[in-house]
C-alpha cells in the first residue's frame, strides 16, 4: 500500500483505497475489465492479436517498469513481472499490477532476499543464485513476457511431452540455432513483419542474458520498443482498421484506433504456473 500510494502512472493500476471493515484489510483498485495479458494471449481460443497490438502492450508495460526503476522516488523493483500481472483496460491499454513482491530501495542499492518470491518460468536465474534483488531481475522477467507475446507460448509450456519446457531456454536455443521462425506464433509471420520481429527477438535475447549487468535497462527497452512500434505502424497503416476490428470485434473503428495503438502518421516515429508465492 505504501508503494502504490507513491505511484502515479497511466500504465500502473491505481490504488483507490483500503477496506478495513473485514478481518483482513483489502486493497481496492480501479476496475480493469479485460482481464490479464496472460488470458488475452493464451486463453482467447486463438483469436487474432495483431503484432502492432502486441508491440504496443509490450511498450506500455515497459514504460511502467521504467517509471518504477527510474522515476519513482525511491526506485521500486516490481519483483514479480509476468503476463498474469499485466492487466488490460477497456481499450486494451496495459496496466502493471500486483506489487506484493515489490521493494523500495535507494539508487544502486541491492537487497538480499531470504525467501524467494516470484513465478516459475519468469524468475531471473541470477537472482536465484545470489538472492540479490535488482532492477535487472525485472528486466529478465519482462524478457520472458516479450517472448510470450511473439510466440504465444506460456512461460512453462508443453509441446506433447509430459515434462514442461521453459520458454526462455527454448527461445534462446532457437535464436542460437537460427530457428526463430520455428517458435514464433504463426499469426505474426507475415513477410512484412519479419524485420521488426527479428529486432524484438534480439531485444528479448538481451533481456534474458544470464549476466544481469549485461542486460539493457527498462528505459533502454522502452526506447527500442517505441522505435520498433513506429516503424511497424508506418509499414502496416493500410491494415490498421482490419486489425483493430479483429482485436475489438467492432464494425466501426473510428473511435478506437488510437486506443489500440494506431496513431496518426505524424506521431508514428516519435520517439498458470505459479511458484514460491
Amino acid at each position: 500500500m505504501i508503494i502504490l500510494s507513491q505511484i502515479n502512472h497511466k500504465n500502473i493500476v491505481k490504488l483507490l483505497g483500503c477496506c478495513l471493515e473485514v478481518e483482513i484489510p483489502m486493497l481496492v483498485y480501479e476496475f480493469i475489465p479485460n482481464g490479464t495479458l496472460f488470458n488475452f494471449v493464451h486463453g482467447n481460443d486463438g483469436k487474432l492479436i495483431p503484432l502492432t497490438t502486441r508491440l504496443r502492450i509490450a511498450r506500455e508495460s515497459a514504460e511502467a517498469l521504467a517509471y518504477l526503476h527510474s522515476s519513482a522516488s525511491p526506485p521500486i523493483i516490481h519483483g514479480d513481472v509476468k503476463s498474469l500481472n499485466i492487466l488490460l483496460d477497456h481499450n486494451y491499454v496495459s496496466k502493471v499490477s500486483d506489487f506484493g513482491a515489490s521493494r523500495m530501495m535507494s539508487i544502486d542499492e541491492t537487497q538480499f532476499i531470504t525467501m524467494i518470491q516470484g513465478t516459475l518460468g519468469y524468475l531471473d536465474p541470477e537472482f536465484l543464485l545470489v538472492r540479490q534483488l535488482t532492477a535487472n531481475s525485472d528486466v529478465y522477467s519482462f524478457g520472458v513476457v516479450l517472448v510470450e507475446l511473439i510466440t504465444r507460448k506460456k512461460a512453462i509450456y508443453y509441446d506433447g511431452s509430459s515434462q514442461g519446457k521453459a520458454l526462455a531456454s527454448s527461445f534462446i536455443e532457437a535464436m542460437k540455432d537460427s530457428r526463430l521462425e520455428e517458435i514464433l506464433d504463426d499469426q505474426i509471420m507475415g513477410k512484412e513483419n519479419m524485420d521488426v520481429i527479428q529486432e524484438i527477438a534480439e531485444l528479448a535475447k538481451e533481456c534474458l542474458n544470464m549476466n544481469g549487468d549485461a542486460r539493457p535497462t527498462m528505459r533502454e527497452v522502452t526506447e527500442k520498443l517505441h522505435m520498433l512500434g513506429g516503424f511497424l505502424q508506418v509499414s502496416s497503416t493500410h491494415h490498421a482498421p482490419e486489425e483493430c476490428e479483429a482485436l475489438l470485434g467492432e464494425s466501426s473503428m473510428s473511435s478506437t484506433l488510437d486506443s489500440v495503438g494506431y496513431h496518426s502518421l505524424e506521431n508514428k516515429l516519435g520517439f498458470d504456473v505459479k511458484a514460491g508465492r
